[in-house]
């Protein structure tokens, strides 16, 4: 026998056995671990376009009666209508759904898992444990969130931003309840999996990167989700700080959002806080989201345009130096969100000035997507055919964008459905 066969057969004796639960269910290696997030992602994402489904027909129909409403939703819509609370519930369940457990997680869990150890030559995950634990704190907090959906006085219901009074009083309305409370509860162990995830991939693409892979020859993907991490890490403790600060207002008593405010004509004994303060805390988070959602979108799409152009992409520099100007430019723009909560005028128009700076590297990189396309041996494959769709709705969205940047203009437009459009389209 000669001596590289010896060594082949001493490795494999070493070869633990996989069972069903350590390869599929418990599994610790990054290419399982990006399906768990992907299925999961998938099933919630069904579950949020279901309830746009049914919330857009009584939209268009108001007054018409749905037999379906009646079977899904029972006791919330009699004769088919649907319960204005109901309605409330169901946009905001819809809205965290897609934003956080299907864009955030769904997005950067399926893909910075998969890709980042094959695109940068490593092994797997820095660690495969905290990746582990990571995806199982992600289906934990769906678990929970489903689970809200079926209390007796109705999931959360005060839009997908939470905002208080309306969230931090449990007497406010149904959906103020223990609904909320279990929104809460869920969105604090997401945003523990989602800092223990970031972590994982930093960490990962910082220390273990083949030899020769300098940052500066790492593919754009591999750049996005780099970002994308670093964003989600300081811009999420701050959500985390707003959530538990809302659970002590709600559970112990405590006044961080609440002062002077009347239900049902009894003065209640909070004083001295303020609702301003939590959408300070929320948007800073809020925005960055925006971009932790776009990041790793724009990010495969430079990977798929270039490949299927048959030429590398052009200003790769160029696009490294907008991925990093968005992150950066991401966290000094929130208060565009809240235009209308009587800010300042002068802050308010440094944050229209910002809010604009951040189209320069958006721009940049479109123009570099067009560019890498002209002239290109174009392939249009499917997947070529989502990332120019990608580029087309990216321009749409960042017009409407800087409508709602000028704060004179979003002023007018504020809580309309030019708003929603906007970032739908984005």
């Amino acid at each position: 026998m000669s001596a590289a066969e010896h060594i082949h057969e001493e490795d494999h004796g070493h070869h633990h056995k996989e069972t069903f639960m350590t390869k599929y269910i418990f599994s610790q290696d990054h290419k399982m671990i990006s399906k768990q997030y992907l299925i999961t992602g998938l099933f919630m994402g069904i579950i949020g376009i279901a309830m746009s489904l049914m919330f857009r027909l009584q939209l268009a129909w108001p007054e018409k009666s749905f037999g379906i409403f009646e079977v899904l939703l029972g006791k919330w819509a009699p004769d088919g209508v649907m319960d204005p609370n109901v309605y409330l519930a169901l946009v905001t369940i819809h809205g965290t759904i897609m934003v956080f457990f299907v864009l955030t997680a769904g997005l950067s869990g399926t893909f910075s898992n998969l890709l980042i150890p094959l695109q940068i030559g490593a092994r797997d995950m820095a660690s495969g444990l905290l990746n582990m634990i990571s995806f199982w704190l992600f289906f934990l907090s769906s678990v929970i969130m489903i689970a809200s959906l079926f209390v007796e006085a109705g999931p959360a219901a005060a839009g997908w931003t939470i905002y208080p009074p309306l969230s931090a009083l449990p007497q406010a309305q149904p959906g103020s309840g223990l609904g909320m409370t279990l929104w809460l509860v869920s969105m604090a162990i997401f945003i523990a999996s989602s800092l223990i995830g970031s972590l994982n991939y930093i960490v990962t693409i910082i220390n273990l990167r083949t030899q020769g892979m300098t940052m500066t020859r790492m593919p754009l993907t591999i750049w996005a989700f780099f970002v994308t991490a670093i964003l989600g890490v300081l811009s999420f403790p701050v959500l985390l700080s707003a959530a538990l600060l809302l659970i002590m207002d709600r559970l112990m008593g405590t006044s961080f959002y609440l002062s002077d405010i009347i239900v049902g004509g009894e003065m209640l004994t909070n004083h001295g806080g303020s609702p301003i303060l939590y959408q300070h805390l929320f948007w800073f988070l809020g925005h960055p989201e925006v971009y932790i959602v776009l990041l790793p979108a724009l990010g495969l799409s430079s990977e798929i345009i270039a490949t299927n152009a048959r030429k590398p992409i052009f200003g790769y520099k160029a696009m490294i130096g907008s991925i990093l100007a968005i992150g950066f430019l991401s966290f000094i723009v929130w208060g565009h969100h809240m235009f209308v909560t009587g800010m300042n005028p002068f802050l308010g128009s440094v944050f229209v000035f910002t809010t604009l700076l951040i189209a320069i590297p958006s721009a940049v990189k479109v123009f570099n997507y067009l560019t890498t396309l002209w002239k290109g041996s174009l392939v249009l494959t499917p997947a070529m055919l989502f990332a120019i769709g990608l580029v087309s709705t990216f321009i749409t969205g960042g017009v409407t964008g800087i409508i709602l940047a000028d704060s004179a203009l979003d002023i007018m437009l504020h809580d309309t459905y030019f708003v929603v459009a906007h970032f739908h389209i984005v």
